[in-house]
């Protein structure tokens, strides 16, 4: 099965069941080869393009923002992604009244823990609303889909303190299209990275290989084939030994602490440090790594970085989460090797190489729109965003818990975005051959088919405010709404990546008019919009798109991206 062939049995045009789990989940076996590479993209840039890039690198556009982008073109909308824009304010306490240290309304990510109170979970419950929050607020803007990519890259999991999981997330995040190198040396000596894979307990003594055996292959370099007893073509066994060697010496201090004098911060402690001198493998060129102390991490990852397979790594990594995840032959050579190029070029700056990609033919190719799987944190913000959800922002005692509880939706359809299940991160972006599929099994259907179920009915309820999608809000952004048939390809093209069949269309608009002529709507919809007070009148036209919308919601277009 090519790309086209799977875009057609995801779409249903090649099948009569189009809603069923096998579809999503067994769709895109192999992927046929694309044609295009990195050069510029250099076709008509409409609604269709805009969208496509929007939906890649921000979580549900809005129709409006759509309308924004083909009005300003390609490159101001490239440039909007990336434009510099103020970090988020971090999160606050906004429930906990028994905290000693943190008042509500103020931020706890400094503030020690105490013996009276265990203030822990009303942390977490800030730091998870937060981060929805965050997405919910992004606007253009590409650094929360770099966010989670880098989290996914650098994954952590079961570091107890939320306050250090909020300096990691800040890490990644004021670094989303830096400088790749730099972003490695300072997430060597991340507390919550010490802490999660023992780098605070490599001692001169005692070795931890655990850090420096992920910093090589799934944090830079990546195995390769094997190649001979304890060489993986990229490294060897000898590497992930003398490189334990050289980071030790490295801790971390603040941890769970209650004492308001003591920060978060790694600490390096010579008498710690393995002091005699490391040699690299041939993979390596037998590179000899002399001491160096506090500076010597960064000179390991500097010699790292002197290997052409980080960059192309890195570009793969890449290319899977913006493009997709098959990489063939052509897209190996006219895409992967292009970015790395340009990569080392910029000095390992991620900025330019992704922009090139994101502005290319590659992207653009028809092929590439519509084919990835929505990840659960997409599938469950987006239509809030899309649909313009009425939010009590200005509220925090009721926006945080809002937030929590889409959390937990995304929890349910095994995303727990503080807590990938693997150092490796979510499998859907490494995990032969399923990868995006993964996020489609019997159990996860269900929790996203009650998802969309509820946030078209009845939303969800946090005190006394509901959250739910408002029919009668969402047509406001149709123009032309008494035309059915324009109702159709507006919300079709606001929700869906590729153009669904004419027969899809007509099934959609028969939920509307069942069986009717299209006047009917016409008539039906311009005495609700003559007098939309009218209660009767109100009920009536809200039934039929909430109808509409939980239809469209269901299928299989919905789900992809």
């Amino acid at each position: 099965m090519d790309r086209r062939a799977t875009l057609a049995t995801m779409l249903g045009r090649g099948t009569e069941d189009s809603k069923t789990t096998s579809q999503l989940a067994k769709a895109s076996a192999t992927v046929t080869t694309l044609n295009t590479g990195l050069e510029p993209f250099a076709g008509d840039w409409t609604f269709e393009q805009a969208a496509h890039l929007l939906r890649r690198t921000t979580f549900g556009p809005t129709i409006e923002l759509i309308k924004d982008a083909t009005a300003n073109g390609l490159d101001a909308t490239i440039d909007q992604l990336f434009a510099d824009i103020d970090l988020p304010a971090p999160p606050i306490n906004y429930d906990e009244d028994q905290d000693p240290h943190v008042p509500i309304g103020q931020t706890w990510i400094n503030a020690p823990y105490n013996d009276t109170k265990n203030v822990k979970p009303s942390r977490w419950r800030s730091l998870r609303g937060w981060i929805m929050m965050n997405i919910m607020e992004e606007e253009v803007s590409i650094r929360e889909k770099l966010t989670l990519f880098w989290h996914n890259h650098f994954a952590v999991n079961n570091v107890n303190d939320p306050r250090y999981i909020y300096r990691y997330l800040h890490l990644i995040r004021s670094n989303a299209w830096g400088n790749f190198r730099d972003l490695v040396k300072n997430m060597t000596v991340e507390p919550a990275m010490l802490r999660f894979l023992n780098g605070n307990q490599n001692t001169e003594s005692a070795p931890n290989e655990n850090y420096a055996r992920e910093l090589l292959e799934l944090f830079t370099i990546g195995k390769g084939p094997l190649a001979g007893p304890d060489d993986y073509t990229n490294f060897t066994e000898l590497d992930v030994l003398e490189i334990a060697r050289v980071l030790t010496g490295w801790r971390d201090r603040g941890f769970n602490t209650k004492n308001p004098e003591i920060s978060i911060e790694p600490y390096y402690t010579n008498s710690r440090h393995d002091l005699t001198t490391k040699i690299l493998s041939h993979r390596f060129d037998n590179t000899v790594v002399s001491n160096q102390g506090a500076t010597e991490y960064s000179a390991l990852v500097d010699i790292i970085f002197q290997k052409k397979e980080v960059a192309r790594y890195i570009s793969r990594k890449l290319y899977r989460w913006f493009i997709y995840y098959k990489i063939d032959d052509n897209a190996e050579v006219n895409v992967i090797e292009p970015m790395a190029d340009l990569l080392i070029e910029n000095d390992y700056e991620i900025k330019p190489v992704l922009i090139a990609l994101l502005k290319s033919e590659h992207f653009f190719d028809i092929l590439s729109v519509g084919p990835m799987i929505k990840n659960p944190v997409d599938f469950t913000l987006s239509p809030l965003k899309q649909m313009q959800v009425s939010l009590p922002k200005d509220n925090p005692a009721v926006y945080y818990p809002i937030m929590i509880k889409f959390y937990s939706a995304i929890k349910l359809m095994e995303m727990d975005y503080i807590n990938p299940p693997e150092v490796a991160g979510w499998k859907a972006y490494y995990q032969e051959p399923q990868y995006y599929r993964t996020w489609i099994n019997a159990t996860t259907l269900q929790q996203r088919m009650g998802y969309t179920n509820k946030i078209s009915n009845n939303g969800y309820t946090t005190q006394g405010e509901r959250t739910q999608i408002d029919p009668l809000e969402v047509i406001k952004m149709v123009d032309n709404a008494e035309d059915p048939n324009v109702v159709v390809d507006t919300f079709a093209a606001m929700w869906f990546p590729q153009t669904i069949t004419d027969s899809q269309k007509v099934a959609l608009k028969d939920i509307l008019i069942p069986g009717l002529p299209d006047f009917e709507w016409t008539v039906e919809y311009g005495e609700y919009a003559a007098d939309p007070e009218n209660e009767d009148l109100k009920d009536a036209v809200r039934s039929k798109l909430q109808d509409l919308i939980q239809a469209m919601m269901s299928m299989a277009e919905y789900y992809l991206s």
